[in-house]
């Protein structure tokens, strides 16, 4: 515990840095340019598709029943675009992590690695590019699953507010310790360590995906998604970038203070 708020601290003053907000303009300005495309292209279709899915489906009826319950008849016309957005959003926050992980961690982990505490730590390369692709795809893979299977109670208290940090945070977690750990540690390195610290790891990666949850709850619930969905969108996804580079701060410092540990500990040269 003292270790995971040690690292917070330093994280939180960290990513006030001008150096690291610069950073999260580089995967905001690639995601950005990617997702115009994608929805320039796809929008209209999508919507079609999603409009014939709820007037056709079993869901149609049940979402006809929730609507008239609450009192939301009127807004019956926005459903398929909101439901469109519901469904897109996870898929464009997944896409920033994973930006992040590949534009920034790297650049990140250098900044980080000048301070007094981490200078001659040892950099053993137990990593590589391709085993962060693959972790980095087939944990997307796993949560995109996932998301979907558990969407239609998202909404459901009080499982609202646990599956969807819960989900974030294992992604997040195994997302940053490979990406981390890749540079410094050994990989009999980083599977010891991700081992032991698993469940401060773990904590970490949910208080981050809570930390994230909560601008989507609130910009779900916004009639603005509906209205300024391009404008709200893009900055949603800075916020994201945001999140995930403070993310990355806090990992960094918790993993190579770690990694100095464990080393100190076995009598190796850190």
């Amino acid at each position: 515990m003292k270790l995971m708020m040690r690292s917070f601290g330093l994280a939180l003053t960290g990513i006030f840095h001008p150096w690291v907000l610069w950073l999260t303009l580089r995967p905001f300005v690639i995601g950005a340019g990617i997702w115009f495309g994608i929805l320039w292209v796809i929008w209209t279709p999508f919507l079609d598709w999603m409009k014939e899915f709820l007037t056709n489906s079993f869901a149609s009826a049940s979402i006809e029943k929730i609507l008239s319950s609450v009192g939301w008849d009127t807004v019956r016309a926005v459903i398929v675009p909101y439901f469109s957005i519901v469904l897109i959003m996870p898929i464009v926050i997944v896409s920033i992590m994973v930006l992040v992980s590949f534009t920034s961690i790297t650049s990140v982990l250098r900044h980080v690695e000048k301070q007094n505490a981490y200078q001659g730590l040892k950099k053993e390369q137990g990593g590589s590019v391709f085993g962060s692709l693959w972790v980095a795809m087939s944990s997307c893979f796993v949560f995109l699953v996932l998301f979907l299977i558990t969407l239609p109670v998202w909404w459901i208290p009080p499982i609202f507010a646990l599956i969807p940090p819960i989900l974030w945070g294992w992604l997040t977690t195994r997302l940053m310790t490979y990406d981390v750990l890749s540079r410094h540690a050994s990989e009999e390195e980083r599977i010891e360590l991700t081992q032991i610290h698993r469940g401060p790891l773990l904590m970490i990666g949910i208080l981050v995906g809570l930390l994230g949850a909560a601008p989507i709850f609130f910009w779900l619930s916004s009639v603005f998604v509906l209205v300024l969905f391009p404008l709200v969108s893009m900055f949603m996804m800075w916020v994201y970038c945001l999140v995930f580079i403070f993310a990355a701060l806090w990992f960094v410092h918790y993993l190579l203070f770690a990694l100095k540990n464990f080393r100190e500990l076995k009598g190796e040269s850190i």
